[in-house]
């Protein structure tokens, strides 16, 4: 494998061999007539070296790597709730300060805990995430980045956490926001790359397969990077149900978000009690709205000796087929992409285990997908994978024209 030294020499050479140019994409028309578009408002305006320093604080190694300054806007767009509802959805929009057309990259953001994180706030709060979509704007390419349901102008609705739908969704029409932003402008060359990590690798997966089902035409999608992304819910369920290893208080909390995320959205409107013993049980809301609801959720053991018996024993021998279908109607791994499609995963990550990408992988390719690669990070958690992925990313970006 390539160490992250000579990935990282190698993208600043290919970076500042690519020509790369944007006129300011500008303010949309007033007079148009949108069908998703709502507001774009800008933010900020940023020089090179701004935006060399926002970066170099958030991951030194990028520093070298930024090329122009940008434009930062708040974009404001409708889209479809995970049960069917138009609502107002909001996310970022990144345009570099530069003369000729370039491409678009759409990143999906990984799990984040208060409002304040999401990227169309462009605050110090969001990160690595926030960073790495100036940066990508700083290197050349036209960024969106959607909020998603749950956060930013739709804050006061449920996060629609780990949900395929609902997270394809928003990230779908936000990319139709931007085409309607773009229409008359010569900034966008229509070339489009997709990208993201954890609940961002998912939701990217969820995205393209989306997009390539459903609207494969409306997009010029040239490559997709995916990063430990829990792709394959039915095992990653059983997992949790059955394994005895200590996990982490922090990491429990998100899986009770998803389990409860689709107890809401599939209708299954059980109480708390139905999936977990004393004391935890009381601890969760019946609804979780966001991951503030469940501060004071402590399970500090193998989240499977949180479980009732009854629910594990319907998971196991198949029984809840409810809960069951709810999981599988969220699976997104067995399938065929005719992108280009990199899945970086770090093979000691403790919080979305291997199987998830390695399983995808599998089911890919023996469906016959030519154009899908497994970057196996040797030895990185969740956490110390994301510089690996970023690298790879931009390396893969700059090398599919």
């Amino acid at each position: 494998m390539r160490t992250l030294f000579w990935k990282s020499r190698i993208l600043l050479l290919v970076v500042t061999a690519f020509v790369v140019a944007c006129k300011n994409g500008g303010d949309p028309d007033p007079s148009a007539s949108y069908q998703y578009l709502v507001e774009a408002k800008q933010v900020a305006s940023l020089t090179k070296d701004q935006v060399a320093s926002q970066v170099a604080a958030a991951n030194p190694i990028f520093s070298g790597l930024v090329q122009f300054g940008v434009t930062t806007y708040r974009i404001t767009y409708k889209t479809k709730n995970a049960d069917g509802t138009e609502v107002m959805a909001s996310g970022a929009l990144v345009v570099p300060a530069t003369q000729n057309a370039v491409p678009m990259v759409s990143y999906q953001h990984g799990t984040i805990t208060s409002d304040a994180s999401a990227p169309s706030y462009f605050s110090a709060t969001s990160g690595m995430d926030g960073q790495l979509v100036i940066l990508m704007g700083s290197v050349g390419y036209i960024t969106v980045a959607p909020d998603y349901i749950g956060y930013g102008v739709s804050n006061t609705l449920p996060h629609t956490y780990e949900s395929r739908q609902g997270l394809a969704q928003a990230s779908l029409d936000l990319l139709r926001a931007a085409k309607e932003f773009f229409a008359g402008k010569s900034a966008w060359d229509n070339r489009l790359y997709l990208t993201g990590y954890s609940e961002g690798g998912y939701a990217t997966m969820a995205l393209l397969k989306k997009m390539e089902e459903e609207a494969p035409s409306e997009f010029n999608i040239r490559a997709v990077s995916c990063g430990a992304g829990a792709y394959n819910k039915t095992s990653f369920m059983k997992h949790l149900v059955n394994d005895t290893g200590t996990t982490l208080a922090a990491y429990n909390r998100l899986y009770v978000w998803v389990l409860m995320t689709y107890n809401r959205i599939y209708g299954l409107n059980r109480a708390p009690s139905y999936y977990f013993k004393e004391p935890y049980a009381s601890q969760i809301p019946a609804i979780v709205n966001s991951a503030a609801d469940l501060d004071n959720v402590t399970i500090n053991a193998s989240l499977n000796t949180a479980f009732t018996d009854s629910f594990r024993k319907g998971l196991n021998d198949g029984t809840d087929t409810a809960f069951l279908n709810a999981i599988k109607d969220n699976d997104i791994y067995d399938w065929k992409p005719k992108s280009t499609l990199q899945l970086y995963h770090g093979d000691a990550d403790e919080l979305v285990p291997f199987y998830n990408s390695q399983s995808a992988y599998d089911a890919m390719k023996a469906r016959g997908a030519a154009n899908v690669e497994l970057i196996t990070m040797k030895g990185k958690t969740h956490t110390s994978g994301i510089t690996e992925y970023a690298t790879g990313t931009l390396i893969l970006f700059t090398s599919v024209k």
